[in-house]
């Protein structure tokens, strides 16, 4: 099963609050495997390797393939561990 990992090398997880390219944002789903919910899998079927939603203030939601490379994207809390200030 593929991860996805933020340039500190922490997991991308659902409901992960974050900040993209400056803007606040939450992780809305990271998917890497079949739910059986036909509208996620759709995701694998035009992504296979799978990926992650956020939705970010001034973008809307965004689909990312990759997370590593993905320098604009920083983890700022999760759920329910401060780590910074919140956006």
């Amino acid at each position: 099963m593929k991860r996805f990992v933020y340039s500190t090398g922490e997991e991308v997880r659902d409901g992960d609050k974050v900040r993209y390219h400056g803007e606040p944002g939450v992780i809305k789903f990271v998917i890497t495997g079949r739910t059986g919910n036909r509208d996620m899998d759709w995701y694998l079927d035009e992504f296979p390797e799978g990926g992650f939603a956020i939705d970010a203030k001034n973008f809307g939601l965004v689909f990312l393939t990759e997370s590593r490379r993905t320098e604009d994207l920083e983890l700022v809390s999760r759920r329910d561990e401060p780590r910074h200030n919140a956006p």
